[in-house]
Protein backbone atom coordinates (compact mmCIF):
# COMPACT_ATOMS: atom_id res chain seq x y z
CA UNK A 1 0.00 0.00 0.00
CA UNK A 2 2.88 2.34 0.83
CA UNK A 3 4.41 1.78 -2.61
CA UNK A 4 1.05 2.50 -4.30
CA UNK A 5 0.71 5.74 -2.32
CA UNK A 6 4.22 6.77 -3.34
CA UNK A 7 3.42 6.16 -7.02
CA UNK A 8 0.17 8.15 -6.75
CA UNK A 9 1.97 11.03 -5.05
CA UNK A 10 4.68 10.94 -7.70
CA UNK A 11 2.13 11.00 -10.52
CA UNK A 12 0.26 13.85 -8.84
CA UNK A 13 3.50 15.79 -8.47
CA UNK A 14 4.32 15.26 -12.15
CA UNK A 15 0.83 16.37 -13.24
CA UNK A 16 1.00 19.51 -11.13
CA UNK A 17 4.49 20.16 -12.44
CA UNK A 18 3.24 19.98 -16.02
CA UNK A 19 0.36 22.34 -15.21
CA UNK A 20 2.71 24.84 -13.57
CA UNK A 21 5.12 24.70 -16.51
CA UNK A 22 2.23 25.31 -18.93
CA UNK A 23 1.04 28.29 -16.90
CA UNK A 24 4.59 29.64 -16.75
CA UNK A 25 4.98 29.26 -20.52
CA UNK A 26 1.74 31.18 -21.09
CA UNK A 27 2.86 33.97 -18.77
CA UNK A 28 6.26 34.22 -20.46
CA UNK A 29 4.62 34.33 -23.90
CA UNK A 30 2.27 37.06 -22.72
CA UNK A 31 5.15 39.13 -21.35
CA UNK A 32 7.16 38.71 -24.58
CA UNK A 33 4.21 39.71 -26.75
CA UNK A 34 3.36 42.63 -24.50
CA UNK A 35 6.93 43.93 -24.60
CA UNK A 36 7.22 43.43 -28.34
CA UNK A 37 3.95 45.01 -29.37
CA UNK A 38 2.97 47.76 -26.91
CA UNK A 39 0.73 49.45 -29.45
CA UNK A 40 -2.80 50.83 -29.18
CA UNK A 41 -5.55 48.97 -31.02
CA UNK A 42 -5.52 49.77 -34.69
CA UNK A 43 -1.74 50.23 -35.04
CA UNK A 44 0.96 47.86 -36.29
CA UNK A 45 4.70 47.73 -36.85
CA UNK A 46 5.39 48.15 -40.55
CA UNK A 47 7.97 45.36 -40.66
CA UNK A 48 5.35 42.92 -39.37
CA UNK A 49 3.37 43.63 -42.54
CA UNK A 50 6.30 44.25 -44.88
CA UNK A 51 9.32 42.16 -43.81
CA UNK A 52 11.41 43.51 -46.71
CA UNK A 53 11.03 47.13 -45.59
CA UNK A 54 14.32 48.78 -44.64
CA UNK A 55 14.24 51.14 -41.67
CA UNK A 56 16.40 54.20 -41.22
CA UNK A 57 14.46 56.09 -38.56
CA UNK A 58 16.20 59.46 -38.62
CA UNK A 59 14.45 60.86 -35.56
CA UNK A 60 15.97 58.09 -33.45
CA UNK A 61 19.37 59.41 -34.43
CA UNK A 62 21.28 62.67 -34.55
CA UNK A 63 21.13 62.72 -38.35
CA UNK A 64 18.09 64.96 -38.72
CA UNK A 65 17.40 68.67 -39.10
CA UNK A 66 17.57 69.24 -35.33
CA UNK A 67 20.68 67.14 -34.70
CA UNK A 68 19.51 65.10 -31.73
CA UNK A 69 17.22 62.16 -30.94
CA UNK A 70 13.66 63.49 -31.03
CA UNK A 71 11.25 63.26 -28.09
CA UNK A 72 9.08 60.16 -28.22
CA UNK A 73 11.45 58.04 -30.31
CA UNK A 74 12.63 55.27 -27.98
CA UNK A 75 13.51 52.74 -30.69
CA UNK A 76 14.28 52.74 -34.43
CA UNK A 77 10.89 51.33 -35.39
CA UNK A 78 8.18 52.33 -37.86
CA UNK A 79 4.49 52.25 -36.95
CA UNK A 80 1.32 52.98 -38.93
CA UNK A 81 -2.37 52.41 -38.41
CA UNK A 82 -3.60 49.16 -39.93
CA UNK A 83 -5.24 50.77 -42.94
CA UNK A 84 -2.16 52.74 -43.91
CA UNK A 85 0.08 49.72 -43.35
CA UNK A 86 -2.07 47.58 -45.61
CA UNK A 87 -2.00 50.24 -48.33
CA UNK A 88 1.76 50.58 -47.96
CA UNK A 89 2.11 46.82 -48.36
CA UNK A 90 0.30 47.09 -51.70
CA UNK A 91 2.78 49.73 -52.81
CA UNK A 92 5.76 47.74 -51.48
CA UNK A 93 4.64 44.59 -53.30
CA UNK A 94 4.28 46.57 -56.53
CA UNK A 95 7.73 48.11 -56.11
CA UNK A 96 9.31 44.78 -55.20
CA UNK A 97 8.11 43.35 -58.51
CA UNK A 98 9.89 46.26 -60.20
CA UNK A 99 13.12 45.51 -58.33
CA UNK A 100 12.93 47.88 -55.37
CA UNK A 101 12.71 47.74 -51.59
CA UNK A 102 11.07 50.56 -49.69
CA UNK A 103 13.22 52.38 -47.15
CA UNK A 104 11.39 54.22 -44.38
CA UNK A 105 12.69 57.34 -42.66
CA UNK A 106 9.60 58.05 -40.54
CA UNK A 107 6.02 56.90 -40.14
CA UNK A 108 3.82 57.47 -37.08
CA UNK A 109 5.20 60.44 -35.13
CA UNK A 110 4.14 61.18 -31.52
CA UNK A 111 2.73 64.63 -30.83
CA UNK A 112 5.55 65.15 -28.31
CA UNK A 113 7.98 64.89 -31.24
CA UNK A 114 6.09 67.61 -33.09
CA UNK A 115 6.23 69.71 -29.92
CA UNK A 116 10.01 69.16 -29.92
CA UNK A 117 10.14 70.52 -33.48
CA UNK A 118 8.16 73.59 -32.44
CA UNK A 119 10.47 74.37 -29.51
CA UNK A 120 13.49 74.01 -31.76
CA UNK A 121 12.00 76.24 -34.46
CA UNK A 122 11.52 79.04 -31.95
CA UNK A 123 15.19 78.93 -30.93
CA UNK A 124 16.63 80.87 -33.85
CA UNK A 125 20.18 80.53 -32.52
CA UNK A 126 20.22 76.73 -32.90
CA UNK A 127 21.32 76.24 -36.51
CA UNK A 128 23.89 73.46 -36.16
CA UNK A 129 22.24 71.34 -38.90
CA UNK A 130 21.57 74.24 -41.28
CA UNK A 131 24.32 73.38 -43.76
CA UNK A 132 22.92 69.91 -44.44
CA UNK A 133 19.16 70.40 -44.15
CA UNK A 134 18.26 74.03 -44.92
CA UNK A 135 21.36 75.83 -46.27
CA UNK A 136 19.41 78.31 -48.39
CA UNK A 137 16.63 79.15 -45.93
CA UNK A 138 16.41 81.38 -42.91
CA UNK A 139 15.28 79.23 -39.99
CA UNK A 140 12.61 81.80 -39.10
CA UNK A 141 10.78 80.95 -42.34
CA UNK A 142 10.37 77.21 -41.75
CA UNK A 143 6.89 77.60 -40.23
CA UNK A 144 5.72 80.03 -42.90
CA UNK A 145 6.91 77.79 -45.72
CA UNK A 146 5.13 74.74 -44.28
CA UNK A 147 8.15 72.62 -43.38
CA UNK A 148 7.17 72.62 -39.70
CA UNK A 149 3.63 72.77 -38.29
CA UNK A 150 2.03 72.56 -34.86
CA UNK A 151 0.08 69.48 -35.95
CA UNK A 152 1.36 66.74 -38.25
CA UNK A 153 -0.44 64.12 -40.28
CA UNK A 154 2.25 61.73 -39.07
CA UNK A 155 0.66 61.86 -35.61
CA UNK A 156 -2.53 60.38 -37.07
CA UNK A 157 -0.61 57.30 -38.14
CA UNK A 158 -1.45 57.51 -41.85
CA UNK A 159 1.64 59.28 -43.18
CA UNK A 160 4.99 57.78 -44.15
CA UNK A 161 8.31 59.23 -45.34
CA UNK A 162 10.21 56.85 -47.60
CA UNK A 163 12.49 56.27 -50.55
CA UNK A 164 13.53 53.35 -52.77
CA UNK A 165 16.47 50.97 -52.69
CA UNK A 166 17.60 49.01 -55.74
CA UNK A 167 17.45 45.33 -54.78
CA UNK A 168 20.28 44.38 -57.14
CA UNK A 169 22.77 46.92 -55.76
CA UNK A 170 21.49 47.69 -52.27
CA UNK A 171 21.81 51.41 -53.04
CA UNK A 172 19.20 54.13 -52.65
CA UNK A 173 17.86 55.61 -55.84
CA UNK A 174 19.06 59.13 -56.55
CA UNK A 175 16.08 61.40 -55.86
CA UNK A 176 17.93 64.69 -56.33
CA UNK A 177 17.74 65.73 -52.68
CA UNK A 178 17.89 63.98 -49.34
CA UNK A 179 15.15 63.25 -46.83
CA UNK A 180 14.03 66.37 -44.94
CA UNK A 181 16.01 68.73 -47.14
CA UNK A 182 14.11 72.00 -46.89
CA UNK A 183 14.15 73.71 -50.27
CA UNK A 184 12.59 73.89 -53.70
CA UNK A 185 14.67 71.00 -55.02
CA UNK A 186 12.60 68.66 -52.82
CA UNK A 187 9.31 69.72 -54.41
CA UNK A 188 7.34 67.52 -56.76
CA UNK A 189 7.63 68.94 -60.27
CA UNK A 190 10.80 70.91 -59.60
CA UNK A 191 13.03 71.76 -62.55
CA UNK A 192 16.13 71.61 -60.33
CA UNK A 193 16.72 67.87 -60.81
CA UNK A 194 17.77 65.65 -63.71
CA UNK A 195 15.45 63.54 -65.84
CA UNK A 196 16.82 60.40 -64.19
CA UNK A 197 16.14 61.79 -60.70
CA UNK A 198 12.63 62.78 -61.78
CA UNK A 199 12.09 59.27 -63.16
CA UNK A 200 13.15 57.76 -59.83
CA UNK A 201 10.76 60.00 -57.91
CA UNK A 202 7.94 59.06 -60.27
CA UNK A 203 8.48 55.33 -59.70
CA UNK A 204 7.82 55.90 -56.00
CA UNK A 205 5.00 58.37 -56.63
CA UNK A 206 3.10 56.14 -59.05
CA UNK A 207 3.21 53.12 -56.74
CA UNK A 208 2.07 55.17 -53.75
CA UNK A 209 -0.76 56.84 -55.65
CA UNK A 210 -1.93 53.48 -56.96
CA UNK A 211 -2.02 52.16 -53.38
CA UNK A 212 -4.25 54.98 -52.15
CA UNK A 213 -1.80 57.60 -50.91
CA UNK A 214 -1.52 61.25 -51.91
CA UNK A 215 1.54 63.41 -52.43
CA UNK A 216 2.69 66.39 -50.40
CA UNK A 217 3.81 68.92 -53.05
CA UNK A 218 6.82 70.21 -51.10
CA UNK A 219 8.35 66.83 -50.19
CA UNK A 220 8.97 63.97 -52.62
CA UNK A 221 9.34 61.46 -49.74
CA UNK A 222 6.08 62.30 -47.91
CA UNK A 223 2.84 60.36 -48.53
CA UNK A 224 -0.48 60.34 -46.67
CA UNK A 225 -3.28 57.81 -46.98
CA UNK A 226 -6.27 59.48 -48.64
CA UNK A 227 -8.96 57.67 -46.66
CA UNK A 228 -7.26 57.81 -43.29
CA UNK A 229 -9.16 56.30 -40.34
CA UNK A 230 -8.30 59.02 -37.78
CA UNK A 231 -8.52 62.31 -39.72
CA UNK A 232 -9.04 64.46 -36.63
CA UNK A 233 -7.10 62.58 -33.97
CA UNK A 234 -3.47 63.13 -32.98
CA UNK A 235 -1.75 60.38 -31.00
CA UNK A 236 1.11 60.69 -28.55
CA UNK A 237 2.15 57.16 -27.59
CA UNK A 238 5.94 56.69 -27.95
CA UNK A 239 7.71 54.77 -30.67
CA UNK A 240 9.29 51.81 -28.90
Amino acid sequence: MLEIAKVKNKNLFIRWGIVLLAVLAILISWVVISNRNPLPDGFVYITDKIPTAILEIRYFSEDNFIGTVIDGYHAPKAILNKEAAQALKKAADNLYEQGYYIKIFDAYRPQRAVDHFIRWAKDLDDIKMKEKYYPDLDKSLLFKLGYIAEKSGHSRGSTVDLTLVDISTGEELDMGSGFDFFGGISNHGTDLITKEQEKNRNILRDAMLDAGFEVYPEEWWHYKLKDEPYPDKYFDFPVK
